[in-house]
């Protein structure tokens, strides 16, 4: 089953320029949703994982039921003030300013097996704040996964040092 082909291309969203990619389609077609999951699991599935750590608000579709398949926990990372309890925090940049995600300092055991996940790397900025708060954690990451790899914009090399999968490359 070719993934690729459920993902709509919007232009000029969420400003002019931008070509979004929109996996909600994906997400609407159950075999389409349980190919993608099936293949996100099936490349962890060996490797112990104790927490899958997603980002809002798409990462979180997509994180929860790998957790659940992996049988690990799940971590919520979000935007700064929009957690309940103490947390951490790293500041990444955007393109134009600053942005800050935030986990509870609580969330993660030291030495446990982490798997990060999100739908989209791009530039790499949003995986990299990611992966500081899981290190300042002291969890050991054991692999970063997303739906779908932007390569014209090399956010894989932000992320050189972590074995990084991705389903669908655009």
């Amino acid at each position: 089953m070719e993934l690729k082909r459920y993902i709509r291309n919007i232009p000029d969203f969420p400003k002019k320029g931008i070509l979004f990619r929109d996996i909600t389609t994906l997400l609407k077609e159950k075999k389409a949703f349980k190919r993608a999951i099936d293949l996100l699991v099936k490349k962890f599935k060996n490797k112990r994982i104790d927490y899958v750590v997603a980002v809002e608000s798409r990462g979180f579709i997509l994180g929860g039921v790998v957790a659940y398949k992996l049988k690990a926990g799940f971590v919520p990372v979000r935007k700064k003030g929009k957690l309940p309890y103490k947390t951490i925090s790293s500041t990444y940049e955007l393109e134009y300013g600053t942005d800050t995600l935030e986990i509870h300092q609580d969330a993660i055991r030291p030495k446990s097996k982490v798997l990060i996940l999100d739908d989209l790397l791009a530039t790499g900025g949003t995986t990299k704040a990611v992966i500081e708060l899981i290190e300042k954690l002291k969890g050991e990451i054991v692999g970063i996964c997303f739906l779908i790899e932007l390569t014209d914009l090399k956010g894989r090399e932000k992320l050189k040092d972590y074995p990084v999968y991705s389903l669908i490359k655009f």
